[in-house]
């Protein structure tokens, strides 16, 4: 069976791959062989959870392999339909913490701006799958300049970050309008961007891209890389022209079930992010939201993994290990966790509240790292309910 030819005089061209992404299963074809299960899932999510892959992407996924770490992130199953524990499809609560549209003041001196409701790729694990690809959540200009007057109203505010979505679908034109208008206000000290960009489609960071982004320092960029395989040379050398431009660049692992929960895994990945510059930043707990469940991991998992690799790799190759919850992200280790409470972690946020994730263990769960068993605290906070997650309809 032959695939897709990489050879397009276009490929190297991100508004190119941004319009022949792959969003049917006729396209899928053309570059892996779909398993009966990926068939369903993608049926069983239609009008449901959206999916969407850049060609360079997909050269990534093995054809043959529906174990395929890449293609895992990115195909549809049937699994995202399944009963799961939480029907909650906004865990952090950030449209509680929104006072204009996607503008999320959670901390006292930082913002997430969510400037956009595109992405390249739609990952499966997705935080906002509520929003990714809706049009209710795109942003119109005056939407966007609604946002700006509100940071420029609040003098606490020193630290931007614009997120979305992605912010670097948009086109320099627009992205350098964003910019100028934030860095004019004299209380912002910092703009960062969360980009999946470079690990997606890395054609994007173009010498224009990088060449316009340097007017604005101090600016950084966190990018989202999760395995090795996806570390490629074009990612590298889109993370040298952010380097060479005077972007920092972080990135921001999400733990996930068969993909990168091993230790061989995440310590190659890491040394790799270091070895092409880019500082492991965060390793985050997949987030409880609907359609996720065989994607979660246990906390323990996660605590273990981050403990081997002390020692054993270079002390800035080792990310920390976070949860992200309403109240802040919270440190999973032994200084903020308390223990579990049957299916329940019950940590610590940074101002005392208590959290309660729901983090069930498999029957057959065993690990390095056990924690105390605890009743649950009556001052415990927690998103868990007591029915099984349905699906909700997304606009088309």
């Amino acid at each position: 069976m032959s695939f897709a030819p990489t050879d397009h005089p276009d490929w190297n061209d991100w508004r190119w791959q941004m319009r022949e992404r792959i969003h049917t299963v006729e396209a899928l074809e053309e570059w892996i062989q779909p398993t009966a299960a990926e068939r369903e899932g993608i049926r069983a999510t239609e009008g449901i959870f959206r999916w969407n892959i850049t060609p360079y992407y997909a050269r990534l996924m093995d054809p043959t392999d529906p174990t395929c770490p890449i293609r895992r992130q990115v195909v549809p199953t049937a699994a995202e339909v399944a009963p799961d524990l939480v029907g909650d499809v906004d865990p952090l609560g950030e449209v509680a913490h929104s006072p204009v549209k996607n503008l999320i003041h959670n901390y006292h001196d930082r913002v997430a701006f969510c400037v956009t409701a595109e992405c390249a790729i739609y990952c499966r694990y997705c935080l906002r799958k509520r929003m990714v690809g809706d049009a209710s959540f795109f942003m119109r200009k005056g939407e966007l300049q609604d946002a700006i007057d509100y940071i420029a109203a609040h003098t606490e505010i020193r630290d931007v970050l614009l997120t979305g979505g992605d912010p670097l679908t948009f086109n320099e034109a627009n992205l350098d309008w964003l910019l100028s208008r934030l860095r004019a206000i004299d209380h912002v000290e910092l703009i960062r961007i969360g980009s999946r960009m470079p690990v997606k489609l890395p054609y994007r960071i173009t010498p224009a891209l990088c060449e316009m982004l340097q007017r604005y320092h101090p600016l950084w960029l966190n990018t989202h890389f999760n395995h090795p395989k996806e570390l490629t040379a074009d990612a590298a050398a889109a993370i040298d022209r952010l380097l060479q431009a005077g972007v920092p660049v972080g990135n921001q692992t999400v733990l996930l079930r068969g993909i990168n929960d091993d230790l061989d895994t995440m310590k190659a990945l890491n040394e790799r992010l270091v070895r092409t510059r880019i500082r492991p930043y965060y390793l985050y707990q997949a987030q409880v939201i609907g359609g996720t469940a065989h994607l979660r991991t246990p906390i323990e998992q996660g605590m273990a993994l981050t403990e081997a690799q002390r020692g054993r790799t270079s002390g800035f190759a080792i990310p920390t290990y976070v949860l992200d919850t309403p109240f802040g992200k919270v440190p999973l280790n032994r200084s903020y966790v308390e223990g579990r409470a049957g299916a329940h972690v019950v940590m610590r946020t940074y101002d005392g509240t208590r959290w309660a994730e729901p983090n069930p263990l498999p029957a057959d769960f065993s690990c390095a790292v056990t924690l105390p068993s605890i009743p649950m605290p009556e001052d415990a906070r927690t998103i868990a309910t007591n029915s099984s997650f349905i699906p909700l309809p997304i606009a088309s």
